[in-house]
């Protein structure tokens, strides 16, 4: 018996010791990620901000941040500016296109800030798109079920992954199983759909008429189950920050992997991060908004459109001078064909009707007037599009289908969690505000002055009727000058008589 006690207290050293190398090694691990977190830090940001970051380089590098509506300024707005010859190759696919490629004006691209290492910061302008993160979060989840449950018309999971893996060998394109994060996440929700498929086809369905749609577990995985998954926590949440700090687990630098596990492991250095976020998006030439649709889309247009319009347009007079006598004024040189072969969207179906719309609207005098009227055209039927795919595809997974209105129902605790989850992002998010809102406010003071005169040029008939209202005071101007002038001259008659 009286061995017990000294075997007790033996056991009590060995655990204390035991606690302490183990708090040792932590604080050593937290440490060396400091120490390298800090360093990745001080050495991403340029320590003077761009003094010309308001200027058009001779790359534009949109670095599209997933479920921010970048697709459709991709279509509606770039694909109007540049001709597809301008467009580095594969622009969506990872890396592979060659950024030296002679022409290469055009970079529209899911991959982070990294790999700005490929190309000449001094002659690149970067412009990004950010959301409110809970509604990103929630879209991103949507939308890698919307693609995932396509598959469900194949028999069994073997049989849609065969298929899948022989179309993409055929295609050219890029589809969207090429393109992060949806290469990642596609295939986990393909996985999940056909896994409960099988398990309600064995006992049947036992889901609730009323249940929400993002808690059906017998159908899709919940909501609440899928933002605490490991491939949500290592791709979604926070997703815009480590986009915009180069840190995704796509980025082509070595060094910023461990970086990110870093930061994963303990949520305090992420601050670090955050910081660097911010610098960058100060130095980008255009930051929008996806709430903010309509004033993004306009501030792009007059702060990037028009200065991609008014380069082309001194590239095509200084390229050719009889240029001068032309009422053609391309943005693009006369045998630039547009070819968006290599191009496919995220369904996999060919863009080439949107691509015939676009040399209609780059063969004419492109002005920003023009540009806001061809944009709005195309993101209506773009829209409608979308739509019809959305829901052909949630029909294979009804009853649940994702609303407005089932968003609505999910609990706030859910809806707080995801903020925790990403308050990296809802911090970057409100500092993009700011942005936004200095930017916006600059737009509208250079259109109410000297933006008006611009303007005017932009729009022929507002032009034309300028003229003509001129035209109509100089000639009320030279009537009355003529009749003071008579009437001078009577009165000279009379004195004299």
């Amino acid at each position: 018996m009286d061995h017990v006690p000294k075997l007790a207290v033996l056991l009590l050293l060995l655990g204390y010791v035991s606690f302490t190398i183990s708090a040792l090694r932590g604080n050593d691990d937290y440490e060396h990620c400091k120490h390298t977190v800090k360093k990745w830090a001080s050495s991403s940001v340029d320590i003077e901000p761009k003094e010309d970051k308001h200027i058009l380089q001779d790359l534009l590098f949109f670095l599209h941040i997933p479920r921010t509506g970048g697709r459709t300024y991709f279509h509606c707005f770039l694909k109007r500016l540049y001709a597809s010859s301008f467009e580095c190759p594969r622009s969506y696919d990872k890396l592979r296109f060659d950024p030296s490629k002679s022409n290469c004006r055009l970079l529209v691209s899911h991959d982070d800030y990294g790999i700005m290492s490929k190309l000449l910061r001094e002659r690149t302008s970067v412009v990004t798109i950010l959301r409110n993160p809970i509604d990103r979060v929630f879209s991103t989840y949507e939308f890698s079920i919307e693609v995932a449950a396509r598959f469900l018309v194949h028999p069994n999971l073997t049989s849609a992954t065969q298929m899948a893996g022989r179309l993409r060998s055929k295609t050219k394109g890029v589809s969207t199983l090429d393109i992060w994060p949806w290469k990642y996440l596609v295939p986990w929700m393909r996985e999940d759909l056909f896994a409960r498929r099988d398990v309600r086809v064995q006992r049947g369905p036992t889901y609730a008429k009323n249940v929400n749609s993002y808690n059906m577990g017998d159908i899709v995985m919940p909501l609440h189950e899928y933002i605490n998954d490991p491939i949500a926590r290592d791709i979604i949440h926070n997703g815009a920050t480590f986009q915009i700090a180069g840190l995704t687990n796509n980025s082509n630098l070595p060094e910023s992997h461990d970086v990110r596990n870093c930061v994963l492991k303990h949520q305090s250095l992420g601050e670090y991060v955050l910081e660097v976020a911010k610098k960058r998006l100060d130095n980008m030439l255009y930051v929008g908004l996806t709430e903010d649709h309509k004033e993004s889309a306009t501030m792009f247009a007059n702060v990037v459109g028009a200065q991609v319009i008014s380069q082309s347009i001194v590239a095509s007079y200084s390229n050719d001078p009889a240029a001068n006598d032309k009422s053609d004024g391309s943005l693009s040189s006369p045998d630039m064909k547009s070819d968006t072969s290599h191009y496919q969207n995220r369904t996999g179906q060919n863009t080439s009707k949107i691509s015939t719309e676009n040399v209609n609207a780059t063969s004419g005098n492109m002005t920003v007037g023009k540009l806001m009227q061809v944009y709005e055209s195309c993101i209506s039927s773009l829209r409608k599009a979308q739509a019809q795919r959305r829901t052909s595809s949630l029909k294979r997974i009804s009853p649940a289908n994702f609303t407005k209105e089932a968003r609505r129902q999910v609990p706030e605790m859910l809806l707080q969690e995801i903020k925790s989850l990403n308050s990296l992002d809802m911090k970057l998010y409100q500092y993009a505000q700011n942005i936004f809102s200095k930017q916006h406010k600059q737009m509208v003071e250079k259109l109410g002055g000297a933006g008006r005169q611009e303007s005017m040029f932009n729009n022929p008939y507002r032009a034309a009727s300028w003229n003509f209202l001129y035209l109509g005071m100089l000639m009320i101007i030279l009537l009355l000058l003529v009749a003071l002038f008579v009437n001078a001259r009577r009165r000279t008659s009379k004195v004299k008589i």
